[in-house]
């Protein structure tokens, strides 16, 4: 272990203590202690969070309902395929062979309903084309061939081969996928087929970004103790992947003006959630949790025993049901990504109508050293079946996060190489995200 590895675990180690120590008082603006939520228990309380909001629904276009989730089943308007139709480009036969072939062009799809075969008679037919009365089956192009007007088989001919019978995917009224089913563009697909032109979804969640700081520059160099904004370019994007609304993104100041402004966001906001970063320590300039203290608000998770991003927090402003809610993320930027996955994900999941992504392991690539108390993230490299941890993991720091495939859930005191650890997948990387 390096020096520089064995003060930060040790400043941990002292941080871990003095969050286990009780403190008299209590509420968001007590300034008192308080004990930190489990990690996971911080993120099942983040999905409860979002289960007891009153769900909103809209109808809307195919094209816009991609991401969201189906607040209404999807039954078969129709009987799917609607006619009989041919599933091969070749030739529609009725009776035993050999068969005479039909003069013309044949049957195409989208023509209209073509006249009937008589026994041993051939018409060549395209894939998707309506299968004329009193068909047999139809014959792939490579396994017949002509000879003059005549068609003969190359192989055995079953009664029926390569058609595709009316409702042989559903009938009309049938269930094809319950409320609560993600709009992918499969199921874009599969509602157009079914004829429907709109959906009824649940929208998604809105999310408002508060960037707090009086130290953040926006652009060039950092320079006399100023630093570039690292989490304004970077929030706003993960939270679309994760499939909320972003109404915008404001930066707002340490001073008095700026926890005013806080004061009015958290409590009028249209947003379903205001994130914020920064300022949930107990700092002289830490504004949020005395801002939740006079908006009323609920704190539902007010640190987590997680590293990097223990002093994260949710709280909620007004009922169970209808209420909006704040999720206050730490100001460094890997300590974000921490509150990202810990609160930000399962509340946003759940707000949206989505179920909780599925949980997997994989074996570790060498040791990890862990908290003495709490849960760690760590940035991770996915190979094969194997997750390799990378360097530059403190709170401050993205280079590891911004090469990484996923975090892993390192336990209390650490991993030995081959364990198993649960995975968390980055939007970009797993696939799994709602757009």
């Amino acid at each position: 272990m390096t020096p520089a590895n064995s003060a930060e675990q040790a400043l941990d180690e002292a941080l871990a203590l003095v969050s286990r120590t009780p403190h008299g008082g209590g509420g968001a603006g007590a300034g008192g202690g308080h004990r930190a939520h489990p990690w996971p228990r911080a993120r099942d309380t983040a999905a409860r969070a979002g289960d007891g909001v009153r769900a909103r629904t809209h109808r809307v276009p195919l094209a816009d309902a991609l991401g969201e989730v189906l607040a209404a089943p999807l039954d078969a308007l129709t009987d799917l395929p609607s006619f009989d139709t041919s599933a091969m480009d070749g030739w529609a036969v009725a009776g035993p062979g050999p068969w005479s072939v039909r003069a013309g062009e044949g049957v195409l799809a989208g023509s209209e309903r073509p006249g009937p075969l008589a026994d041993g008679e051939a018409v060549r037919i395209a894939t998707g084309a309506r299968i004329p009365a009193d068909t047999t089956a139809v014959i792939r192009t490579e396994h017949c061939h002509e000879s003059g007007t005549q068609l003969f088989a190359d192989r055995r001919v079953l009664t029926g081969q390569d058609i595709r019978p009316r409702g042989q995917e559903c009938r009309s009224g049938d269930l094809l996928l319950p409320a609560g089913s993600l709009v992918t563009p499969a199921v874009l697909g599969l509602a157009s087929a079914a004829g429907y032109d709109e959906l009824t979804t649940r929208p998604r969640p809105r999310v408002e970004i508060l960037v707090l700081g009086d130290e953040l520059l926006t652009e060039g160099l950092p320079h006399d103790g100023l630093i570039r904004d690292a989490l304004s370019p970077m929030l706003g994007p993960w939270l679309t992947r994760l499939g909320a609304e972003v109404l915008g993104t404001r930066r707002l100041g340490d001073d008095p003006a700026g926890a005013e402004a806080l004061f009015e966001a958290v409590t009028t906001s249209g947003a379903d959630v205001v994130l914020t970063t920064g300022g949930t320590a107990s700092g002289p300039v830490d504004h949020v949790h005395p801002v939740l203290h006079r908006a009323g608000a609920e704190l539902l998770v007010d640190g987590v025993a997680v590293r990097p991003g223990h002093p994260m927090l949710l709280a909620r402003i007004g009922d169970r049901a209808g209420g909006r809610h704040v999720v206050g993320l730490p100001g460094n930027p890997l300590a974000a990504v921490s509150g990202l996955l810990t609160l930000a994900e399962p509340l946003l999941r759940a707000l949206a109508g989505r179920r909780p992504r599925p949980r997997y392991t994989a074996a570790v690539q060498g040791d990890v050293p862990g908290h003495p108390h709490d849960t760690r993230l760590v940035p991770v490299l996915l190979s094969g079946e194997h997750a390799q941890p990378l360097r530059y993991n403190g709170p401050a720091m993205l280079r590891g996060v911004a090469a990484a495939d996923a975090l892993a859930v390192v336990p209390p005191h650490g991993a030995r190489s081959g364990q198993e650890l649960e995975i968390l997948d980055l939007p970009w990387a797993s696939g799994g995200c709602f757009t």
